[in-house]
C-alpha cells in the first residue's frame, strides 16, 4: 500500500485520501509484529497447509485491501470495496463503480496495481524474499496459487524460478508502458498519458480490466488498442515458454502442443467474430468500416480469451455468432502458467485426450493408451484430476446462479448508454449466468445488465458476497478454497 500512498501525496489529495492508506498500513504493521512472537513448533509446511495458507491470504489480502476505498469515501459500502479489491487481486476486472469519473487517482492506482499484483500471485512475489526450504513447502505455495494442472520448477531452485517468473513479468510490464507512451494522448486527457498507460499495462500484464476512465478502453487510439491487443495474447502464454527462449531453446517452444492450440484458437475466434461483423448475417446497431470491425474482433477476443474484460465497444448488442464466440473463449481462457483465468487450454486439450482414451477403452478393453500431452504420456491421475476440477468447475457454476436467482433485482429493468446508442434490457438468468461465468473465469463484465456498459453494483450484498467468493474460487482453481471447508484441514497431524 505505500504505492497508492505515493501516488495520493504525488496527486496532492487530501489527507482523508492519505490516511486511507496510512491506516492499514499501520495496522497491517502491528498485527505483523505480534504475529512473530508465537513460534511454531515446525516451519515446514505440509501440502494442505500450503494451500490452506494461500486460501487464507487471499482473504486477508482483500479484508485489508477494502478498507482504503471505505475510508476515502470512494466506495463506502464494505462489501463492495471487498468485491471491488476481490475483483482485482483475482484479476478479474468485475467493478460495482458506477461513475469512474469521481473516483481518486489513488483508488484508481490501487484497483489496477491490484491487477499486477495478483496476476503473477501474491505468495509467488513473497518467495522470492524467504529463504527456500528442502522439504517443498515453497512448492505447495506454488502449487496453490498458479493457474494450470501442472506446476513445476523452471529451474533446480525455487527461489530462482520465482525471480526469473517475476523478471519476465516485469520486463514485459515495462516494454508495454513504454510502447504505449509513443501513442497520441487520449483527448481530454493530456496530461495523464504515463499514468493511464501505467494503469492499462497493469491491467494487461495481470489479465485484469478495471476501467480508469469512462467506457474503459474506447477513448484509446486504434494504435493502443492493437499493441494492448497483442500483449494480451503474449500474457496469456505460459511464462515458462519465455524462458525457452531467453536461454535459446526455439524448437522446444515450437513443439508445445498447448500454445499451437491457443493461437489457433484465438485465429480461429477472431475470423468468426469478423465474419459476422461485416457479413451481416444479423442485424445490429453498430456500423463499422472493415479495419473497425477487425480490430475490435482482435481487441475482445484477446480480451475474453486471457479473461481480461477490457472492451473497446459494445459486443453485448452483437450477432449472436460473434456472442457464442466470446461466451466460449471466456469458458476455455488462455494458457496454463500464465495470468488468465478460465479452465485452461492445457485442460481442455487433457479432457478431450483423457474422453478418447475412455472410449478406446470401451472398445478395446486390452487397449494400453499411449496419449501424450507437450512430449509426456498422459497419466491416468492427471485425467482423473482434470475431469475432477471441471465436475467442480461447473457445479459451482450452477450452484451460484441458482443462488442469484434469490436476488430482488432479477426482472428489473437497466437502462445502458453505449456506442450502440440508449437501450433497456431486463436483468434475467442470461445476465445472472454471464455474470457467474465472468467471476469464475475472472473475466470482468459480462453480457445484458451486467454488460461492458454497465456494472455489478444492482446486485444485493448476498449476490455480491458470492460473486466474491466465486472470484477467489476461479483464481485459486477450487481445491485451496474447498480445503478450508474440510474439517480434517485443521486437526493436528
Amino acid at each position: 500500500m505505500f504505492v497508492p500512498l505515493a501516488v495520493s501525496f504525488i496527486y496532492k489529495e487530501s489527507f482523508i485520501h492519505i490516511s486511507a492508506f496510512l491506516i492499514p498500513i499501520a495496522a497491517l504493521t502491528i498485527i505483523g509484529f505480534l504475529l512473530q512472537i508465537p513460534k511454531p513448533k515446525r516451519n515446514s509446511l505440509y501440502q494442505k497447509e500450503g494451500f490452506a495458507l494461500t486460501a487464507m491470504v487471499w482473504l486477508v489480502m482483500t479484508m485489508f485491501g477494502a478498507i482504503p476505498f471505505v475510508i476515502n469515501g470512494d466506495i463506502p459500502n464494505y462489501v463492495d470495496a471487498c468485491f471491488e479489491i476481490m475483483s482485482g487481486f483475482t484479476t478479474t476486472g468485475s467493478s460495482v463503480i458506477t461513475d469512474i469519473t469521481a473516483v481518486s487517482r489513488s483508488s484508481l492506482f490501487w484497483r489496477s496495481f491490484s491487477h499486477w499484483i495478483g496476476g503473477m500471485g501474491i505468495l509467488v512475489f513473497v518467495l522470492i524474499f524467504i529463504p527456500e526450504s528442502n522439504d517443498g513447502s515453497s512448492m505447495h505455495l506454488l502449487r496453490a496459487e498458479s493457474p494450470g494442472p501442472q506446476v513445476g520448477k523452471i529451474v533446480s531452485k525455487m527461489k530462482v524460478t520465482t525471480r526469473i517468473l517475476y523478471l519476465i513479468y516485469l520486463g514485459m510490464t515495462v516494454i508495454e508502458v513504454i510502447i504505449l507512451m509513443l501513442d497520441k494522448p487520449i483527448p481530454g486527457y493530456e496530461n495523464d498519458q504515463f499514468f493511464f498507460s501505467l494503469l492499462a499495462t497493469f491491467a494487461c500484464a495481470g489479465t485484469g480490466g478495471f476501467g480508469f476512465i469512462p467506457n474503459s478502453i474506447e477513448m484509446f487510439h486504434p494504435f493502443s488498442q492493437y499493441v494492448m491487443s497483442i500483449f494480451l495474447i503474449l500474457f496469456g502464454c505460459n511464462f515458462s515458454l519465455y524462458y525457452l527462449l531467453l536461454i535459446g531453446k526455439i524448437k522446444e517452444v515450437f513443439r508445445s502442443e498447448e500454445i499451437r492450440i491457443y493461437f489457433l484458437i484465438i485465429v480461429a475466434a477472431v475470423a468468426f467474430v469478423f465474419l459476422s461483423l461485416v457479413g451481416k448475417f444479423e442485424a445490429f446497431p453498430q456500423i463499422y468500416t472493415t479495419e473497425e470491425a477487425f480490430r475490435h474482433s482482435l481487441f475482445q477476443v484477446s480480451s475474453l480469451i486471457t479473461t481480461t474484460g477490457f472492451t473497446t465497444t459494445d459486443y453485448s448488442v452483437w450477432p449472436m455468432l460473434a456472442k457464442t464466440t466470446l461466451i466460449m473463449v471466456m469458458f476455455i481462457g488462455a494458457m496454463a502458467g500464465s495470468t488468465a483465468g478460465g479452465i485452461k487450454i492445457s485442460r481442455i486439450i487433457i479432457a478431450i485426450k483423457g474422453a478418447y482414451i475412455n472410449v478406446r477403452k470401451l472398445i478395446s478393453p486390452r487397449y494400453v493408451p499411449k496419449t501424450k500431452f507437450e512430449g509426456k504420456t498422459l497419466e491416468q491421475k492427471t485425467i482423473n484430476d482434470v475431469f475432477a476440477f471441471l465436475t467442480l468447475y461447473f457445479f459451482i457454476l450452477l450452484a451460484a446462479i441458482f443462488l442469484l436467482s434469490f436476488d430482488p433485482v432479477n426482472g428489473q429493468a437497466v437502462n445502458i448508454v453505449s456506442d450502440a446508442g440508449s437501450y433497456e434490457v431486463k436483468h434475467g438468468f442470461f445476465s445472472n449466468f454471464s455474470a457467474v461465468l465472468a467471476c469464475i473465469s475472472n473475466v470482468g463484465p459480462a453480457f445484458e445488465a451486467v454488460g461492458p456498459y454497465s456494472s455489478f453494483a444492482n446486485y444485493s450484498d448476498f449476490s455480491k458476497i458470492i460473486l466474491t467468493f466465486v472470484m477467489l474460487l476461479g483464481r485459486l482453481e477450487i481445491l485451496p478454497v474447498l480445503i478450508l471447508f474440510n474439517k480434517r484441514t485443521w486437526k493436528k497431524v
